[in-house]
């Protein structure tokens, strides 16, 4: 489930994609509801909130992509979590240069933490994860194709171009998860209008399929709608789970580049 929810909240030659920097700019920050849903239940299980900002990485200019998620309400006391992720970029090229993700689940506490190096088409990825008492894994990948983190997956999905997509297009793409590599793809499927508490949004209707064996359906294992404007920020994630679904919406946003013109109709 949290893998795949951090996929959705992001050319198969190359080794890394570049952010759109073209869509954001400093101080843009999302806020989204987490819901799970099981039949007719619909229970708000937590909150999340992406941002992007300027920072500094080893003493250079870079780009911070974060993000920033809590449990609440009855969820809070069922599995109480406090996750902390951020992928830092080159400012110029938008590379992917480190990602961390800190995760606080009440009685258990761990972090990993991705660094990515280029070479010969190739990426190189340093993944580390540990404990507060002892390092769980140490080891890197070298991984040929369009490699991302968790989260820095839906940043690839902020940057397609849909002037260049039809309906049933794929978009590959490789997420490095401690030990492993996961093979996943963004299925495009066309417009859609979507609403939410009285409020319409055109958007742009992608499945996300994801070849690993801890998923029990690969093939739409998940679905994202993203925002029909310049901004391409998500509007609605939902990731199917073995009993029931999460389901991620839009609630507000501040310092988007371009206006937030995909929400068309607001009931009084």
């Amino acid at each position: 489930m949290k893998i795949l929810l951090c996929c959705l909240l992001g050319c198969v030659s190359l080794v890394a994609q570049d952010i759109p920097v073209s869509r954001f700019q400093p101080g843009e920050k999302v806020n989204y509801q987490l819901y799970f849903k099981w039949g007719l239940i619909m229970a708000k299980a937590g909150e999340a909130s992406l941002t992007v900002d300027k920072a500094s990485f080893q003493n250079q200019p870079a780009w911070q992509y974060s993000l920033l998620f809590r449990t609440n309400g009855i969820f809070e006391r069922i599995y109480r979590m406090r996750d902390t992720m951020a992928c830092f970029y080159t400012y110029d090229k938008g590379l992917l240069q480190y990602s961390s993700k800190h995760s606080d689940e009440g009685d258990y506490y761990s972090v990993d933490e991705l660094t990515f190096a280029y070479q010969n088409d190739k990426a190189h990825i340093h993944s580390k994860r540990y404990t507060p008492t002892r390092t769980k894994i140490d080891t890197t990948l070298i991984v040929e194709g369009n490699v991302h983190d968790m989260l820095s997956a839906t940043m690839y999905l902020r940057s397609l171009d849909w002037s260049r997509l039809q309906m049933g297009d794929e978009r590959p793409f490789l997420i490095a998860v401690g030990r492993d590599v996961v093979h996943a793809a963004f299925r495009y499927e066309g417009q859609q209008v979507i609403e939410r508490e009285g409020v319409k949004y055109r958007t742009r209707h992608f499945y996300v399929d994801v070849y690993d064996e801890a998923f029990t359906q690969s093939k739409a294992a998940g679905e994202v709608w993203i925002g029909d404007d310049e901004n391409h920020i998500p509007i609605k994630i939902r990731a199917k789970l073995k009993i029931g679904a999460a389901e991620v919406y839009y609630q507000s946003s501040e310092n988007l580049k371009y206006p937030f013109s995909c929400g068309i109709s607001v009931s009084k």
